[in-house]
């Protein structure tokens, strides 16, 4: 059961089968409730009926009771002493009532000339029997009609002879129309119940199939993608525009920026091949020529190539461990007192940088990576500053502002982006032997956003660069 269709199928299937299954049988529910109420109540009016003519008629001279034709519904009349004293023609057998005799019993020796009185009196007396208006009960039971049995529903209604006797009436309705119209919807279900399942589950089948073959598809796209490496290629986008098509699109844009991702790092081990080339090539013939000619050797060039080696290698390992998602260090620490640790250590500078730093402004980070940031602003300044390099530091709101800003010729409007990205260099520093591997803004910006800051750069007031790092402040 690996397949999504198969799995939308049987669910399907079985989520309609259990809804069908409720659903009939409510309706068997309702159906044999509507026709058992129905069979109640041609039994109670039946009884009534009866009840109604033997309250009018009374008793007979044997204590026998004559009840009306009831169109073959059985009949059986009981006295408060169970004896049977009327039921219907042709009532062969009977259950349920309370009383199985299907004759008429008379009533015992010495009280017919109660009877035989009472009905003397009654011929004097205009006053008449009466039925109860109490509710009637109702019970379950079978019955034989002239050969015919079937299961009844008897309503039980009391009534009062003119005699004075209490008899009940059993009025009996028979359960057959019920038996038989719920017996025939249930076989209806039965029977329809498996072909509507076969078609709910053929249709929710050819319906998922069609729904994921753009899933397939864009599958089938990445396989061969995956298989080929060719990271140009992109899945197909259906033009349905729901989850599957958001799908194909999210995949499509993944891709896209995987590509990029490998095409920069395509270009960044071309760029540092490059940028490894010239000085190994350099330092190689340095050694090579002091190799034959001791005299020769530029030492000081070596060790200058050396050091530029040490450095390129540096940054690329700092790189591939940010690239890696290395977190930085939240160790509290004081953003004035780094700048001015920094700038002591640079005295020697070609500009000597000047500091303006209050005391108290505090960050959360990694002293190392921080100090990075802030000697590669520095080296930046250095090499492009005529004459002024200026540091300061200051608290805005929530965040700590470290400026550093030349007087140089600045950086264009529309190279203010480029400058971050990695072996990328403005042809002026380009020119100079100094002018380093174009790593050091990247690393910059990249340690920035490490630490929940932003590295940009603007013109500043002496008409150079300035360059603006902001961090969250403590």
């Amino acid at each position: 059961m690996r397949s999504v269709r198969a799995k939308a199928a049987l669910g399907a299937t079985a989520v309609v089968a259990v809804a069908l299954v409720l659903a009939g049988a409510a309706v068997l529910l309702v159906l044999r409730a509507y026709l058992s109420d129905q069979a109640e109540l041609q039994a109670e009016v039946t009884a009534r009926e009866v009840a109604a003519q033997v309250a009018r008629e009374g008793d007979t001279a044997s204590g026998t009771l004559t009840i009306p034709s009831t169109d073959d519904r059985p009949v059986q009349v009981v006295d408060e002493d169970g004896r049977v004293v009327a039921v219907s023609d042709e009532l062969e057998r009977i259950s349920g009532t309370g009383a199985s005799g299907v004759k008429p019993e008379p009533l015992p020796p010495g009280e017919d000339d109660d009877d035989g009185d009472r009905e003397d009196q009654d011929a004097d007396d205009p006053e008449r029997g009466e039925v109860s208006a109490k509710e009637p009960r109702f019970v379950k039971g079978a019955a034989t009609v002239d050969g015919d049995s079937a299961d009844y529903v008897f309503a039980a209604v009391e009534a009062t002879t003119g005699a004075g006797r209490t008899v009940t009436v059993y009025a009996g309705a028979p359960l057959t129309v019920e038996q038989d119209a719920v017996g025939s919807v249930r076989e209806a279900m039965l029977i329809g119940l498996p072909p509507l399942l076969v078609v709910v589950a053929s249709v929710t089948w050819l319906v998922t199939r069609r729904a994921l073959k753009p899933v397939e598809d864009i599958r089938a796209e990445m396989a061969a993608i995956t298989a080929s490496e060719d990271l140009t290629r992109r899945v197909p986008e259906p033009a349905t525009g729901d989850e599957v098509a958001r799908l194909a699109a999210t995949t499509n844009e993944t891709l896209a920026a995987l590509e990029a991702s490998v095409e920069r790092q395509r270009r960044f081990v071309a760029d540092a091949s490059h940028e490894l080339r010239s000085p190994i090539a350099s330092l190689r013939t340095q050694l090579e020529v002091g190799e034959a000619h001791p005299e020769l050797l530029d030492v000081p060039g070596a060790v200058a190539d050396t050091v530029r080696l040490q450095q390129l290698a540096a940054d690329l390992l700092l790189l591939a461990r940010l690239d890696a998602g290395e977190q930085p260090g939240r160790t509290r620490l004081d953003l004035s007192a780094l700048v001015r640790e920094e700038a002591s250590q640079r005295a020697g500078d070609r500009v000597p940088a000047a500091v303006d730093v209050p005391d108290g402004v505090e960050v959360a980070g990694s002293h190392g990576q921080l100090a990075r940031v802030l000697g590669n602003l520095l080296d930046n300044a250095q090499r492009h500053a005529r004459a002024s390099v200026e540091v300061s530091v200051r608290r805005e709101g929530d965040f700590a502002v470290l400026s550093v800003a030349d007087d140089g010729t600045g950086v264009p409007d529309d190279e203010r982006e480029r400058i971050f990205e990695r072996f990328v260099r403005l042809d002026d520093a380009r020119s100079r032997d100094e002018g380093g591997a174009g790593l050091g803004l990247a690393i910059a910006r990249d340690v920035a956003r490490r630490h929940g800051g932003t590295l940009t750069v603007e013109r500043s007031p002496a008409g150079g660069a300035q360059f603006v790092l902001r961090l969250p402040a403590l």
